[in-house]
């Protein structure tokens, strides 16, 4: 995400842009507006877009539709639906699309700028890309063990861990799990702990009454009520305060809690599922992490190795995503070489599956539709992943990327957004290359 966010409002009454775009420009907030569906993803393709406020009811393609088209064109942009239908059921469907958050009819300006910050503070998280499948791909018997445990404690209703780095399918874990649950027809929620400040995660979490702080001009739910019957998934749960640690032990321990400002206690029928790629046990011997909470979350662990522990999956997972790539850019006949393969295989994998799948799809788009050779794979790998034979890889791989790019945005006349897709990255990792490499 670019240093300010900007924000993009759509709503089909000018009234209510003009109010909208007031509130956030007092506050130095960049924003564009547009009156509809098809304006918005005009301008979704054309500016790095951080948050979208929409309208849910207006003509041609309502707030939900657009959402929808929105996470299309880039899944990490948070998207606030405003909404006269103040429900939970309305809040729920939202959430269930991945919407960040709803605001009822009539709001105020703090509780515009409310949901905004923290809109912004999840983009800014460093893990916002969304899972991928091929993460779970795999054949070796450390996959295996992870299906097994899976089938086993999706029909419980016991706490889950899953640990594992970055790119490992921790998330991916967490919905299977739900999938295959008795609560599978109810919410699948998800919390980024790390992405939010205590303040703003205690509100996300547990809801809050009105009055409760500037900005809670109405009572809202929580995550918590909002997954009433099914799953809420904390994401990096080794991030949490200690203040806010104590509160899930008591959700945990008695299935109670109160809303931020609230002193009425409420009654939450929902299953938890974290994940963390932190170290809980160092964190507890370095009391940075309370141990009544490690064990009430630690019931059924379940650690998903790394690429690199696991490399006898390697060929499969090409197969798999070449066949993928092929698919989508018009390659059919693009293969890897077995001595490319090899390039892959002495390489570590710090980003897991998500980075073998994002230099997959760039040797892909790369090729001429052939075999894609040794030399090419090293040259889309960090420098230094593999030993090069004549040494400048780390300037091979730069003055590839930017031929990619420029070759990307003349085959898209120009569209951003299209490009990134044809390249196999985010929209935001597009425009930092462009900025990079000096690219207009």
């Amino acid at each position: 995400m670019s240093a300010e966010p900007l924000v993009l409002v759509v709503d089909d009454e000018p009234s209510m842009r003009k109010v909208l775009a007031g509130i956030l420009k007092q506050e130095n907030i960049a924003c564009l507006a547009a009156a509809g569906g098809p304006e918005a993803l005009d301008l979704l393709h054309r500016h790095d877009v951080s948050v979208v406020i929409t309208d849910l009811r207006m003509p041609g393609m309502d707030g939900l539709a657009l959402l929808a088209r929105v996470h299309e064109i880039d899944p990490t942009i948070e998207v606030i639906l405003i909404t006269a239908y103040g429900t939970e059921d309305v809040a729920r469907e939202a959430l269930k699309r991945r919407a960040s958050d709803y605001i009822r009819k009539p709001f105020d300006r703090d509780e515009i700028l409310f949901a905004v910050r923290k809109a912004v503070a999840r983009r800014a998280a460093p893990e916002t890309a969304p899972p991928d499948e091929a993460a779970m791909i795999g054949r070796s018997q450390k996959m295996k063990r992870v299906f097994e445990l899976i089938e086993k404690v999706a029909p419980t209703n016991s706490t889950v861990l899953v640990l594992g780095e970055s790119g490992t399918g921790k998330e991916l874990a967490a919905r299977a799990i739900h999938a295959k649950s008795p609560r599978r027809d109810r919410p699948f929620v998800k919390v980024v702990c790390a992405a939010l400040p205590e303040t703003l995660l205690e509100s996300e979490l547990f809801g809050y009454e009105k009055g409760a702080f500037t900005g809670a001009v109405t009572a809202k739910p929580g995550r918590f009520e909002l997954a009433e019957g099914g799953t809420v998934f904390l994401d990096e749960i080794g991030d949490l305060t200690p203040a806010t640690q104590v509160k899930l032990l008591r959700i945990l321990q008695d299935r109670q809690f109160e809303r931020l400002g609230g002193t009425q206690t409420q009654t939450a029928d929902v299953r938890v599922l974290a994940a963390t790629h932190r170290d809980l046990e160092a964190f507890v011997r370095e009391g940075k992490f309370r141990e009544d909470l490690f064990y009430r979350i630690n019931v059924v662990p379940i650690s998903l190795p790394p690429l690199r522990d696991r490399m006898d999956d390697l060929p499969f997972l090409c197969e798999q995503l070449l066949g993928r790539y092929r698919q989508i850019h018009g390659k059919e006949g693009v293969r890897l070489d077995p001595k490319a393969l090899e390039r892959l295989a002495g390489y570590a994998w710090p980003g897991n599956v998500r980075e073998l799948q994002n230099v997959l799809e760039r040797l892909v788009v790369l090729s001429g539709g052939g075999v894609i050779t040794a030399e090419e794979t090293a040259a889309c790998l960090p420098a230094g992943a593999t030993a090069p034979a004549g040494g400048g890889l780390g300037s091979a791989r730069a003055e590839a990327e930017r031929h990619a790019i420029e070759r990307a945005l003349r085959e898209t006349d120009g569209n951003r957004t299209r490009a990134a897709k044809l390249l196999g990255v985010s929209r935001r990792t597009l425009h930092n290359k462009l900025n990079e490499y000096g690219i207009e």
